[in-house]
């Protein structure tokens, strides 16, 4: 049980910040992302925010204009890590001021 990767999108699927806690090639890194930001981007606000995708669970919620992504594994409880993503958004907040993707 355990992250995999934690991802930043703005609402026009370019990324703004990624970290793999797994060796993934650059081009395997690339086609993930791809897959994954089309996926949780597609999805209506009335969907919920579990998506499973290859051997991943994927648990994503959007702050204004930035999706946090993360990918963990199929065992892992998705409202510790919605409870996660909070806390991430919290602390980026009051560390840089507004966290907004500035395109």
């Amino acid at each position: 049980m355990a992250i995999r990767f934690v991802l930043l999108v703005n609402k026009q699927g370019q990324t703004r910040l990624a970290q793999y806690y797994e060796y993934l090639t650059l081009e395997e890194r690339r086609a993930l992302e791809g897959e994954i930001v089309r996926k949780c981007l597609a999805r209506t606000e009335s969907q919920c925010s579990f998506v499973e995708h290859r051997n991943y669970k994927v648990i994503y919620r959007r702050y204004a204009s930035l999706f946090f992504l993360v990918g963990v594994d199929s065992e892992e409880n998705e409202l510790a890590i919605l409870e996660f993503i909070h806390c991430l958004v919290e602390t980026m907040d009051r560390y840089f001021g507004n966290v907004v993707s500035l395109s």
